[in-house]
């Protein structure tokens, strides 16, 4: 049985005639410990997808199962990291962190909960840094606070939501490792939404294709069975990986075109879709 299940989940917005279809008939998998990333249009409705994983939006139709239990409320079996790092600009690097701990874990006598806050935030490298506010720390740092806070959640099931998009590349690189990393010490079931096919190449078990809205829905699964460690120079040599990415990106490259307005189907392949384009016919 799977421990991540979504089944024919759907996913409106607006009233009347004004009311728009984002999500339609999502039907969804994952086995406990499994890493799949989720990679679409900027607008397709991921972070609305992830939202309803989490439990911050409920489904319109269908439902979503974690563990078996049907998911109606936020709770820390799943840790939710947000593109815009989502930290209290007044705590430091430690209490961000510690305000986790301490509402998951209040059983839990003050040292045990300090050991694990320093813990999680030595596991993402910030020790040195544990006393700086937000504002003091780089984007990679305090994306790295939010993947610490989430993870001492102790969370059954991580959901990152596009956390890398916003940094620069060598910044965003070097996260990646540090996600593999975290995921093979941890073996947490993953979830990771992208719109960058060589990040799920880089790091997923699966990846499966959200079609461009409206009404956008899941498209085939890539098993991605290349061997770990994951090295981002030879995946773009090597004849299965630009298999497997030629595969993703002719369906969101159809899907695309057949769905989204034209406008927006040029501004996105501007992005991740064209670099990985690119590679597939290096």
């Amino acid at each position: 049985m799977s421990f991540l299940e979504l089944t024919a989940v759907g996913k409106s917005y607006g009233q009347g005639s004004n009311r728009t279809e984002v999500l339609r008939d999502i039907n969804l998998s994952i086995n406990e410990g499994e890493f799949v990333a989720i990679v679409g249009y900027s607008g397709a409705g991921k972070t609305t997808l992830i939202s309803m994983i989490a439990g911050l939006l409920a489904p319109d139709t269908g439902e979503v199962r974690c563990g078996g239990q049907v998911v109606a409320e936020p709770g820390p079996e799943r840790g939710i990291v947000f593109q815009n790092y989502s930290l209290l600009p007044w705590l430091s690097v430690y209490e961000n962190v510690a305000m986790a701990v301490d509402q998951v874990f209040p059983q839990m006598s003050s040292a045990e909960r300090r050991a694990r806050t320093e813990q999680y935030i030595a596991m993402v490298n910030l020790t040195p840094a544990s006393h700086k506010k937000p504002r003091e720390l780089s984007g990679g740092m305090r994306q790295r606070v939010s993947v610490a806070r989430a993870l001492a959640m102790d969370p059954k099931v991580l959901l990152l939501d596009e956390p890398l998009s916003a940094l620069d590349a060598l910044t965003r690189g070097t996260l990646q490792d540090e996600i593999a990393r975290i995921w093979r010490e941890s073996q947490k079931t993953i979830v990771l939404i992208t719109n960058d096919v060589d990040e799920g190449l880089l790091l997923a078990d699966r990846i499966i294709p959200l079609s461009a809205g409206p009404s956008a829905t899941l498209g085939p699964a890539t098993v991605v069975d290349l061997p770990r460690p994951r090295d981002r120079k030879a995946l773009m040599k090597d004849p299965a990986a630009k298999r497997m990415r030629l595969q993703v990106i002719e369906y969101l490259l159809g899907e695309g075109r057949r769905r989204a307005p034209a406008q927006a189907v040029a501004a996105d392949l501007t992005t991740a879709p064209e670099r990985s384009a690119v590679a597939v016919v290096a």
